[in-house]
């Protein structure tokens, strides 16, 4: 068979990616837009590889009772494949049972990359969550073609599918959106931080540079306009253009999350005079986190490879008067920490608690290492990938790292994605 021909298929399972298992003469298909317990008919889109292919849902033969007319009207399964927009792949299925499939996605990944069994559980974001899982987004990127259209990408391209409502995202954000249009090829992003006024930021795309010598293309200041976050009672300085948590309930659900994690590991109180780490800090959040525990006193640095958001992470940090921020890839810096730490700085990190927020590919051997040799006595690993988690949980445990606490936080309803947290206490190297 080929690309483009279609098979009716028994969906199985649910696999890592947002996609869902399903087998024709014993082969793995990948599908999208499906749900375990369906019969689907489907066109394939990839036959290159002899251990599976990969096809996309274009009819339902037997649907589930967990599905519902999806939350975004242009990705329903009655729209041809290539107009559905991306971002929204589980908003064709009951919100309860998204988070189902989550679980069992983390769970699967933790036991077979990690070596951790464990009956974790994906949450919500808190108790204000609506009901079906929309109105969440403070931060969407929509894109814009050069022939004006304004939208998110058709899934799995980067074809522009132009939209009237964005049904994920806030109500502001979603009005903002059909108020204005760009004719800017590139791409917009439409930002509603704590004061409720929407910043559309225009990153408009620049030619290539060639060579080393050629203009730097200018930085919108809009993009750095300084806007406030609040989380609880506390106020967190980012730029509008920089990195926050796009759920407006995300940033109060991972600092209890933390903080919950800590106490499972019989960290209810911080050592201040301990040396804490928060490893990709970004402005503050975690750091800040971890230092509500310990009081005034609390000595803890926060790495992150963005200067502006490290300036942000001193100022938002300035209560703890042992708290520092430092620029730098977290790499490197765990690198030098290591060659050039006093034995009494070595001693307080293996008294501390590390937190570490990694990008989507995980923090990878090379940090894992680090930390196994300056072996910080609690770990807090944030992470928005289960399998890059559970290969970096699997490193730290061969490395005599316990996991205590596990959680998953579904911070992005209606889409594949979710966050988990895992604790971890240094048992010692193993023998």
């Amino acid at each position: 068979m080929q690309s483009g021909d279609l098979l009716d298929l028994d969906v199985t399972d649910v696999a890592h990616g947002g996609v869902f298992v399903a087998r024709h003469e014993g082969r793995v298909v990948f599908v999208t837009d499906a749900i375990p317990g369906e019969r689907v008919r489907a066109r394939l889109t990839d036959t290159a590889r002899s251990s599976f292919w990969r096809a996309e849902a274009l009819e339902v033969l037997e649907a589930s009772p967990h599905r519902r007319p999806h939350v975004w009207s242009p990705a329903d399964i009655g729209i041809a494949p290539e107009s559905r927009p991306g971002g929204a792949d589980f908003g064709h299925i009951e919100l309860t049972h998204q988070r189902e499939l989550k679980q069992r996605v983390l769970r699967d990944a933790l036991q077979r990359f990690g070596g951790v069994d464990s009956d974790v559980i994906v949450a919500s974001a808190g108790a204000d969550e609506t009901a079906d899982g929309t109105g969440w987004r403070t931060r969407v990127s929509l894109h814009i073609d050069d022939d004006g259209r304004i939208g998110p990408f058709a899934a799995r391209s980067h074809r522009v599918v132009e939209v009237d409502d964005l049904p994920l995202a806030t109500p502001a954000i979603a009005e903002a959106l059909s108020r204005g249009r760009s004719a800017a090829p590139g791409r917009l992003d439409l930002v509603q931080p704590a004061d409720g006024r929407v910043r559309a930021l225009p990153r408009p795309e620049t030619p290539r540079r060639r060579g080393r010598g050629g203009p730097r293309p200018s930085v919108d200041p809009a993009l750095r306009e300084v806007v406030t976050e609040r989380v609880g009672d506390r106020d967190f300085r980012v730029d509008a253009g920089g990195f926050w948590q796009v759920h407006r309930l995300a940033p109060v659900a991972l600092r209890d999350a933390v903080q919950r994690g800590l106490r499972a590991a019989e960290r209810d109180a911080i050592d201040p005079d301990a040396w804490h780490l928060d490893l990709y800090g970004g402005v503050g959040l975690l750091a800040a986190s971890v230092a509500e525990l310990g009081g005034p006193a609390t000595r803890i640095t926060s790495v992150e490879s963005d200067p502006r958001a490290t300036d942000h992470a001193g100022e938002n940090l300035a209560e703890w008067v042992g708290a520092r921020a430092e620029t730098g890839r977290v790499d490197r810096w765990l690198l030098r920490t290591e060659q050039e730490a006093s034995n009494a700085e070595r001693a307080r990190l293996r008294a501390g608690v590390a937190v570490l927020d990694p990008p989507r590919s995980g923090a990878g051997r090379e940090v894992v290492d680090s930390l196994l040799r300056l072996r910080p006595a609690t770990l807090v690993y944030v992470a928005c990938d289960p399998v890059a988690l559970a290969r970096d949980l699997g490193m730290l445990r061969a490395g005599g790292y316990t996991p205590v606490s596990l959680q998953g936080l579904d911070l992005f309803p209606n889409s594949h994605h979710m966050e988990a947290i895992a604790v971890l206490t240094d048992e010692g190297p193993l023998s």
